[in-house]
């Protein structure tokens, strides 16, 4: 399953990202990486936004980039 399918609320365990370089340094640098754990914390109404939770910190993704992240729920 992948990050864009996690309901608000929801807990997951990052297993993968397949995502290109430059978008796999950007989200390194957010800290998602391989055995983070997120919350979903909103979702925009659009659907297109969505808020997470990583080792407290709030980062904001599109949903096309999240679709790159494979999760695991925890």
């Amino acid at each position: 399953m992948t990050l864009d399918t996690l309901n608000k609320g929801e807990t997951a365990l990052i297993l993968k990202v397949n995502a290109p370089q430059a978008l796999k340094a950007r989200l390194n640098s957010f800290g998602i990486t391989k055995d983070a754990t997120v919350y979903l914390q909103e979702v925009t109404l659009a659907k297109n936004t969505i808020e997470l939770c990583i080792n407290k910190t709030k980062v904001a993704l599109r949903i096309s980039e999240a679709s790159h992240i494979e999760v695991a729920k925890c």
